[in-house]
C-alpha cells in the first residue's frame, strides 16, 4: 500500500501512527498541541522517535464531546497539515468524518482519510475519498452497544462500510480498517475485540488498531489516563502478534520498541 509516497507492507510488519490532537478538549492532551507551531513541535519529535504516520485529529471524540462545525475543524487542522508537510518528509493521516473537512484536508496535503463512522456520517464522504484516489481507514462504530453476537455483528457493520466505499469507487487495495476499540462497545466487549482481532482478517483489509490510553486501559488497571502506559503496550504487542498493519498511539518511542521487540521474536531471530 502506498501512503504519502511510501510504500506500507500489508504483511509482517506493523507501523506506528502517531496521534496528534489539535482540539482544546481532546480526552488525554487537549489543548497541549493546538496552533500550527505547537503541532509542528510535536510532529518532529513524533518522527525523530520513529513514528511512521501522523494522524491528525480536529474534533474530540471522547465521551460526552462537543460536535464542532466542519469551518472550526478545517481551522484547526488545514493549517497544522501545509506546515508539516512543509517542513517534514512524512504521511499525513486526517481524522475526521466530516466530507467539507476531508476535501479541505486534501487539499492541504493529506495523504490518508481517516474517518471513525465508517462512511456512514456523512453521505458525501465516500465521494470525496474517491474523487481523491488517496487511501482511507474505515473505523468501526455504531448508534449503541447493543449486540446479539459481537464479532460477527462487528464484521457485518464492517462489511457495509466497504459496500459504500466500492459504490463510491473506492478501491479496495486502499482500504484500512479500525475495529473501533472504544466505540460503541462495553468494557467486556473492547476486551473482546482486542482478543479476536485476527477474525477481521477475513474481511480481506489490512487492520489498525487504536487502544491507546483508552477507558478499557483505565478500567482494567484502576489508572489515570496519564498512567495508561504499560497498557497501551499490552495492547500493541497484542496488535502486532495478531497481524494489524498500524497501532494508533500517543506516546511513540515507547511503542516503536515494542512493536520491533514483538517483530523480532515472531520472526525468530532472522531478519
Amino acid at each position: 500500500m502506498i501512503i504519502g509516497g511510501r510504500s506500507f507492507l500489508r504483511h509482517g510488519r506493523t507501523y506506528v501512527m502517531g496521534i496528534l490532537n489539535v482540539t482544546p478538549d481532546s480526552f488525554s492532551d487537549g489543548g497541549k498541541w493546538s496552533g500550527p507551531e505547537q503541532a509542528l513541535r510535536r510532529a518532529e519529535n513524533m518522527v525523530a522517535e520513529g513514528a511512521d504516520m501522523i494522524d491528525i485529529g480536529g474534533e474530540s471524540t471522547r465521551p460526552g464531546y462537543a460536535e464542532v462545525s466542519p469551518q472550526e475543524e478545517i481551522q484547526r487542522t488545514a493549517p497544522v497539515i501545509e506546515a508539516i508537510k512543509a517542513r517534514l518528509d512524512i504521511p499525513i493521516s486526517l481524522d475526521t468524518c466530516k466530507a467539507e473537512v476531508a476535501r479541505a484536508g486534501i487539499a492541504a496535503g493529506a495523504d490518508l482519510i481517516n474517518d471513525i463512522r465508517g462512511l456512514k456520517r456523512d453521505g458525501k464522504m465516500a465521494e470525496v475519498i474517491a474523487e481523491s484516489g488517496l487511501p482511507c481507514c474505515l473505523m468501526h462504530d455504531r448508534s449503541n452497544a447493543e449486540y446479539v453476537d459481537l464479532m460477527p455483528e462487528l464484521l457485518s457493520d464492517l462489511r457495509e462500510s466497504l459496500q459504500l466505499a466500492s459504490r463510491a469507487g473506492i478501491e479496495k487495495e486502499k482500504i484500512i480498517l479500525d475495529p473501533g476499540v472504544g466505540f460503541a462497545k462495553s468494557y467486556e466487549q473492547n476486551l473482546e475485540v482486542i482478543g479476536r482481532l485476527e477474525q477481521l482478517h477475513e474481511l480481506g483489509c489490512p487492520l489498525l488498531l487504536g487502544c491507546s490510553r483508552k477507558s478499557v486501559i483505565g478500567l482494567t488497571l484502576d489508572v489515570p489516563v496519564d498512567e495508561r502506559l504499560e497498557g497501551t503496550l499490552a495492547t500493541t504487542v497484542i496488535g502486532v502478534m495478531k497481524g494489524c498493519m498500524f497501532v494508533r498511539v500517543h506516546d511513540i518511542k515507547p511503542n516503536v520498541r515494542a512493536v520491533r521487540m514483538t517483530e523480532a521474536i515472531l520472526r525468530g531471530g532472522s531478519k
